[in-house]
């Protein structure tokens, strides 16, 4: 929440300064850059780089982890460029001159007061069927595919929108989003844009939004059932009756590529109806829709519906076998299916049990971030803010703002029956007495800084 009003209504240019690498990450750099060469050298040789792959793969997320940007394989993405012609059937946008600045316009009123008002917009996407409460009228002639194929790519549809919001707009446009269901299932986003442009344009931008997947078919199975591809060291995964070796993710792109009457696999879009409302900075109607970007954060995209109605129970599990099929992503064990290798194929991959996060129940087919939020927001990370936070706590408490030792517990799994582990009904109400002492205790530092008789304040959590 301190995140999304800090950057809101921003009056100055963020500045961004990248930190000097420190020695830890000094070491990473280096480290993975040995064992790359390693790598090279023993697939040269023909020998096995597995061990050496997986220590690559562990670095990168270490990397990843101690705050450095960009790809440590810079150029070896795998990108692959298609055409940027507009689709036929979707408007043209216009295009402003690009302005070196994120904020918006500045609005002065007869009295001389200037105003610099943002925008919360809401984008839902397209119908798939009728529905009332939450479920469809008629499951049978429910669109389940597309609306499972939706979910799964609308993390992608929202980029685009934000790379049309800003050619629209004509200056670097800052947003912080959150990502909620519907009670129909279906994710939708809530976004708050630093800056405003006429709400025509902003419908008018949704409207000509789309994001393409070109993937591999993946509309009629190949393998079904029993009858599954089988997998030979060294090889890959051949088909069972033939022996063949299966196309690899690359050779099935590469295909795709040279058929010049393909077609993407799927086009997602937004739906019609699409909310937008300004918001002037410090007004109730700021707070109001910061409440409403953070409030879903602690529940999961799959709880949007009640598991004792069954309607909504049935609704949700056609929701979920649509997605088991369905390949979430190009290492995805469903494209064995559809007579594709995934990329990065190993043994033990089954069509309709990947692992992948778009598959679980909570995420019903998103497996995007919950948060959105762009890189010059507030000019703080959310690390950032919490350390903000932490500071301001230990003042208030009177006590030193050391940095803490990132080493100073020592993690392990506590074996069953061990007797010094409390039931876990102990250890709750313990973490619930320890956060209303915490609490007290800051209502009463606040009181106290307010000029307060802290006498007169109810304690959280008792009676008056």
């Amino acid at each position: 929440m301190a995140q999304c009003r800090e950057g809101w209504h921003l009056d100055h240019e963020p500045t961004i300064t990248p930190d000097e690498p420190n020695d830890e990450q000094r070491w990473l750099i280096e480290f993975r850059s040995d064992m790359q060469a390693k790598r090279d050298q023993a697939d040269q040789a023909s020998q096995d780089t597995t061990d050496l792959d997986a220590i690559i793969t562990g670095l990168d997320e270490e990397i990843n982890t101690a705050g450095m940007r960009g790809n440590v394989l810079a150029g070896a993405s795998g990108k692959r460029n298609r055409s940027t012609r507009r689709r036929q059937d979707a408007p043209d946008l216009p295009k402003r001159k690009m302005a070196n600045t994120t904020l918006g316009r500045t609005f002065t009123s007869s009295n001389g007061k200037a105003y610099r008002p943002s925008l919360f917009v809401t984008l839902t996407l397209p119908s798939y069927g009728k529905i009332r409460d939450g479920v469809p009228l008629d499951p049978d002639t429910y669109d389940y595919v597309r609306a499972a194929r939706d979910a799964l790519h609308f993390s992608k549809l929202v980029d685009r929108f934000v790379q049309n919001l800003r050619r629209v707009a004509g200056y670097d446009a800052q947003y912080f989003a959150t990502v909620e269901p519907q009670k129909r299932l279906a994710p939708h986003l809530h976004m708050a844009i630093r800056g405003t442009l006429p709400r025509a344009e902003i419908k008018q931008i949704a409207a000509a939004t789309y994001q393409q997947v070109w993937w591999p078919p993946a509309d009629r199975a190949v393998y079904e059932g029993d009858h599954l591809p089988v997998w030979e060291n060294g090889v890959g995964y051949l088909d069972p009756d033939t022996g063949e070796i299966l196309p690899t993710w690359d050779e099935a792109l590469n295909q795709l590529d040279a058929d010049e009457s393909a077609q993407p696999l799927h086009v997602v879009r937004f739906g019609p109806q699409v909310d937008v409302q300004g918001v002037l900075a410090g007004t109730p109607d700021a707070d109001q829709c910061i409440r409403y970007l953070s409030k879903y954060l602690t529940k999961s995209l799959g709880g949007g519906w009640n598991p004792n109605n069954q309607a909504q129970r049935q609704h949700a599990e056609r929701m979920l076998e649509a997605l088991r099929l369905e390949p979430c992503s190009p290492t995805c064990a469903n494209w064995l299916r559809y007579g594709i290798q995934p990329k990065g194929a190993k043994s033990g991959m089954v069509p309709g049990q990947c692992r992948g996060k778009a598959h679980k129940p909570d995420h019903l087919g998103y497996a995007g971030r919950r948060v959105l939020v762009s890189r010059k927001w507030s000019n703080k990370t959310l690390a950032e803010h919490k350390q903000d936070r932490r500071t301001w706590v230990l003042e208030a408490l009177g006590q030193p703002n050391e940095p803490t030792d990132p080493h100073r517990y020592v993690w392990k799994p506590v074996p069953a029956g061990d007797a010094n582990l409390p039931p876990l009904a102990v250890r709750l109400l313990r973490a619930v007495a320890e956060r209303e002492r915490w609490r007290a205790h800051m209502a009463e530092l606040q009181a106290r800084a307010d000029g307060q008789d802290f006498s007169a304040i109810v304690h959280p959590g008792r009676a008056a």
